[in-house]
């Protein structure tokens, strides 16, 4: 009877013992800070303390991005976002 409540035991948490934390950069999500300013609204996507891109949201006229040229402090118009997060739309009028 021990060996049997043993070997359950050891069977269920042996899964346990081979989860795997998974520490990848790249799917870690990023901090998004909204800001207002006249007629637009921006967007900062910020991942491990670094500014990646820009949304631009104009009152009038489609959105764009901001996104760093060569890592440099410079920032090119783009008109699709760099990163790959998830972007459900749900409900939009």
């Amino acid at each position: 009877m021990l060996k049997k409540l043993t070997l359950a035991a050891i069977l269920a948490l042996s899964p346990l013992a081979q989860a795997e934390v998974v520490d990848d950069p790249a799917l870690t999500e990023p901090e998004i800070t909204i800001t207002h300013d006249g007629d637009s609204t921006y967007y900062e996507y910020t991942i491990n303390g670094q500014l990646k891109e820009i949304k631009v949201v104009p009152k009038v006229g489609k959105p764009y991005y901001l996104v760093p040229a060569d890592g440099s402090q410079k920032f090119i118009r783009v008109e699709e976002s760099q990163l790959l997060i998830p972007k459900w739309v749900i409900f939009r009028w």
